[in-house]
């Protein structure tokens, strides 16, 4: 007997997930068939809100809600600073850590000619924009993840940043080489963070 249309629907929407196979996603929908129709609609509610809401902030790049994220939105942070990140999840995270109270820049990707990933496609001329128009801004720091990718970005952001009269450091990584930042424990960022290494 096959599993009704409706059924086979939602699994195969629910399998679009990064690591959401079809045994997975079935589990899913039998658990949503044990939940009252208020709570799937307001599952339903909140992902159309959150399709329809988020949007990158116009400034950093960061996922947000509204014009400029609560980060550029906050005039106690240090303006001295910006934290250049792969995405908006590693903001989110080093955020957990409380050991930075700068300014951040979302790269939004790295650059990997493989993946057809080159630096035209990532948000970097708003970078340039943002140190061309600071008169405050002392220090970049490249907080990437140490994979390959992010090591051609770094070099890539070192060389082309190295003409403004600015400090330059990297986190340093006590990790081995292809490791995801979202996956360190937040002792071990503090303490990259503790030991950044200046590099211009």
């Amino acid at each position: 007997m096959a599993a009704p249309k409706s059924f086979v629907k939602l699994v195969q929407h629910l399998s679009i997930f990064p690591g959401v196979g079809e045994k997975t996603a079935e589990r899913y929908a039998y658990s949503m068939l044990e939940k009252d129709i208020e709570d799937i609609e307001n599952l339903a509610n909140a992902l159309l809100e959150f399709k329809k809401n988020i949007k990158n902030c116009s400034t950093c790049g960061c996922l947000t809600d509204n014009e400029l994220c609560d980060i550029c939105e906050d005039k106690f942070r240090d303006s001295s600073t910006i934290c250049i990140v792969e995405d908006s999840k590693n903001v989110f995270f080093i955020e957990k850590t409380k050991k930075y109270n700068g300014l951040y820049h979302v790269l939004n990707g790295l650059i990997s000619p493989i993946d057809g990933k080159n630096p035209e496609d990532l948000n970097i001329s708003s970078l340039i924009n943002r140190i061309k128009e600071s008169n405050n801004l002392k220090e970049i720091i490249i907080a990437l993840n140490p994979s390959i990718e992010g090591e051609v970005t770094s070099l890539y952001l070192q060389k082309i940043l190295e003409k403004y009269e600015l400090k330059i450091s990297r986190l340093s990584y006590g990790i081995p080489m292809g490791s995801d930042m979202e996956y360190l424990d937040p002792i071990m960022i503090s303490k990259a963070w503790d030991d950044r290494k200046v590099i211009s």
